[in-house]
């Protein structure tokens, strides 16, 4: 299953994003720390790149995600140009808090009155942008809900005498390329329910828990995952849930949405769908096999930065 979404809303917030980056210091780019470069848009990067602004990248959701893939994510992010990383989760007050120092860390030449530090928000939807503002303002400027892309027009606030914060909306990119971290993002509610079928997404997300944290199967829903593949998982939950249809066949449906509700609200436990490892391991089989006549990295990753997004095609939203 492949999934893309990107609403008309996304491509107006794009070349507004465009516009605006010439008149910030800074990028606070928030991803998701249970996937943290599924989550990143390569829009983002190539925005800030152009104009040469450094970045502050915030792995939110860290008290969701297993403590040692954030480490070697904090690790290889921080080894990157330009950019800082931190994980935190912007729902602790202590967390949010370290945030405007960081900032001032990464861009020292600016944060006076005279020359208020200017940063600009930014990320995809649902990995905690909005409630990162409200943290950081302490009172409610941004919607929140569960639901992606809530935030859709862009806001300039003021952070005390001395920074100034630009809120963006949640941003998906044109062409996700590969099924995986669309399916990883569908799983962790970035994606609209009108672009991906649950039953499908669950399956893809148990298939991966068997090999990666199978014990948390387990502990959550009593069975023996030994043997299983993502659709037997499913059909446990059902068993274990109750729930059945009229005549007695299991509501996969029901499982499914039960399924992700328990990984998107961390009762599953600390999960990380992506290391650095995998992630490498998942762009050499791409080049090697799904793409034989691919560029090598280096190149692949020159020839990615030369694409101007601002004037990438606008791609309505497709309904799979």
């Amino acid at each position: 299953m492949s999934i893309q979404w990107f609403p008309g809303h996304m491509n107006s917030a794009r070349r507004k994003a465009a516009e605006s980056m010439e008149k910030v210091d800074m990028v606070i780019e928030v991803v998701d720390a249970r996937l943290p470069q599924a989550s990143c848009n390569p829009m983002i990067e190539q925005l800030r790149n152009a104009r040469q602004r450094p970045c502050l990248k915030i792995l939110n959701k860290t008290d969701m995600a297993d403590p040692v893939a954030t480490q070697a994510w904090i690790d290889y992010y921080n080894s990157q140009k330009g950019v800082t990383a931190v994980a935190l989760s912007c729902k602790k007050p202590s967390d949010v808090a370290r945030v405007p120092k960081l900032a001032m860390q990464v861009a020292p030449h600016r944060g006076t009155a005279l020359k208020p530090l200017r940063m600009m928000i930014m990320g995809i939807p649902n990995v905690g942008k909005s409630t990162l503002m409200n943290a950081l303002l302490k009172k409610r400027v941004a919607a929140v809900g569960d639901e992606p892309a809530v935030t859709k027009t862009q806001q300039r606030l003021y952070l005390g005498n001395n920074m100034v914060l630009t809120d963006t909306p949640g941003m998906l990119w044109p062409k996700i390329e590969h099924p995986s971290d669309g399916l990883m993002l569908a799983a962790s509610h970035a994606v609209g329910s009108n672009a991906l079928i649950e039953e499908e997404v669950a399956t893809f997300l148990a298939d991966l828990l068997l090999q990666r944290y199978p014990q948390l199967l387990k502990a959550r829903y009593g069975f023996n995952p030994e043997g299983m593949d993502g659709v037997a998982v499913v059909e446990g939950v059902a068993a274990k849930r109750g729930f059945r249809l009229k005549g007695g066949d299991y509501d996969f449906e029901k499982a499914a949405h039960t399924f992700l509700q328990d990984y998107r609200s961390g009762a599953l436990g600390r999960i990380t769908l992506e290391t650095p490892a995998s992630r490498a391991e998942l762009l050499a089989t791409y080049r090697s096999t799904d793409n034989p006549d691919a560029l090598p990295a280096e190149d692949e990753e020159d020839e990615e930065e030369d694409y101007d997004w601002r004037n990438a095609p606008d791609h309505r939203e497709r309904k799979d």
